[in-house]
This record gives structure tokens, sequence and C-alpha cells, in this order.
């Protein structure tokens, strides 16, 4: 298994690392080089953050997903690869290619068993797992003194709407980790914005308030839409598959509502 995190690559070596450069290939280069697509063969590659990848090295990916074949940077001999590969990224790749950043072919011939992660927000029962095993893991990593987590630790964290992910939990156990006095970590020692319930409102009292079934009808499904926008994180398709209507009938619907570029936090 080899991991490539693509968004960590200055776009101008990207390929050198991918692919392996040979020696002279450019400034630096004082020797021949393997790349990780050469290191994976027979086994499996894992791109990360595969969205932020270049178009240029987006062209030589698809070579060798198509034909199992490269050449390295600068250098002229064909070497054939036998390589399983995964990816992952946390873009829109349909949007990133109607803007022309992210190549359609591409796209087609990586995704043929898509597996969608669901946002922490989605899935709640795991955070008390994951605060503990990060927790474990700082300890073990800083030689810190081990801290527990109060039930009503659990209790705020469930509430908050997590735009950031895991690696947001992540950062907040660290920080609770250093910042808590003593060696019990209770809710009260949850910072903002964290120790907030969501602002999503859980009632459609709105809609109580219209003066016709026109207009409750109307505010019920702006309130809809606008829920489901930021469950789906502003992914478009996923939400208008979700709620089951046409991408292009939810484009007119976040028009009239004025709901543009509403989830998308990150």
């Amino acid at each position: 298994m080899v991991e490539v995190n693509c968004a960590a690559i200055p776009e101008d070596l990207i390929e050198s690392e991918l692919f392996g450069h040979e020696k002279g290939a450019f400034t630096g280069a004082s020797t021949m080089r393997r790349g990780k697509f050469d290191k994976a063969h027979e086994g499996t590659i894992f791109l990360d953050e595969i969205g932020d990848m270049s178009l240029k090295a987006q062209s030589k990916t698809l070579r060798i997903l198509q034909e199992q074949k490269f050449e390295r940077v600068g250098g002229t001999r064909t070497i054939e690869v036998d390589v399983r590969v995964i990816a992952a990224t946390n873009k829109d790749l349909e949007a990133e290619i109607e803007r022309n950043a992210f190549r359609d072919d591409l796209y087609f011939r990586l995704n043929v068993i898509p597996v969608k992660v669901p946002p922490l927000r989605e899935r709640a029962e795991d955070i008390s797992g994951l605060v503990h095993e990060f927790a474990k893991e700082f300890t073990l990593k800083t030689n810190l003194e081990p801290k527990e987590f109060s039930e009503d630790v659990f209790q705020v964290l469930e509430k908050y709407e997590w735009p950031g992910n895991v690696r947001e939990l992540k950062n907040l156990v660290e920080r609770l980790m250093i910042m808590t006095p003593g060696h019990v970590i209770g809710g009260k020692d949850i910072p903002p914005p964290f120790n907030r319930p969501s602002e999503i409102k859980e009632d459609f009292e709105p809609t109580f308030m219209s003066g016709s079934f026109k207009e409750a009808r109307s505010e019920f499904e702006r309130v809809f839409i606008e829920r489901k926008l930021i469950e789906y994180n502003g992914n478009i398709s996923q939400t208008a598959e979700a709620i089951g209507i046409e991408r292009s009938n939810l484009h007119k619907k976040i028009k009239a509502y004025g709901l543009e570029g509403l989830g998308k936090s990150q």
C-alpha cells in the first residue's frame, strides 16, 4: 500500500512524485528516482485529495489506469505497472468538472465502486469511540498523563454540526488534553463553538405563520431544501438524489430561494 496526499505536493513536483524522474530531468535531479506508481507495482496506491491534482498529472494518471503504462519525467522508456487505485476527495468532482478543473474521463474511470463516507454529524454514535481513540493516540505520542471523559462531554459534542468532520474532532480532543486541568474532562470544559447546539432550527414554525397555503408550501420547501443542502455540505448532486428531484430542477429552486453556496463550509 502506497499513500499519496495530492494536496500536500506542489503542482510542479507532483508528476515526479507519482511517476518518478530520470537523472538530469530537471535542476536537482542528480539521480534516477522511482515514483509512487512504480513502488506500488502489484499492490495498491491511495490517491488522497485527488481533486487537487493538476490537469497534467490527471492526464498521465488516466493513461496508467487505461493502459497500465507510463514514462518517468525526462525519460522515454515505457514502464508497465499493475496497480489497484483507490482515490478520495472532499470536493464535489462533478462541480469541478463543470468548471474544467477536473477531467471527466478520469472521473468516470475512477468512479467504478463509489463509497460515500457520511459526515460526522450523521453518525454521532461514533463520536465517543473516536474521542477515546484520539485521546489514546495523543497520550502515547506526547507521554502526557491519560485523562478520562465524563458522559456529559459526549452529550455536548453530539449536538454540534462538525463542519470540519473528524479532523475537527481530533483537534478538539488534543486541545482538551492539553488545556484541561485535572484528570477528568467534563462538559463544562468544552469551549465555544462546540458547546453550542446546532443553529439549524428543529421546527417548521415559519410555515404556520404564512398567510396562505401557497406561501406556507413555498416556505416549507425553502426550509426543507436549506436543511438538505447543509446536511450534504452544499453538494448539489447528493442533495438532489436524496430528495428525489432532478439536479437541474434543484438548481432552479436554489436560485429562486437565494440559497446559493449554502452548506459549503470548507
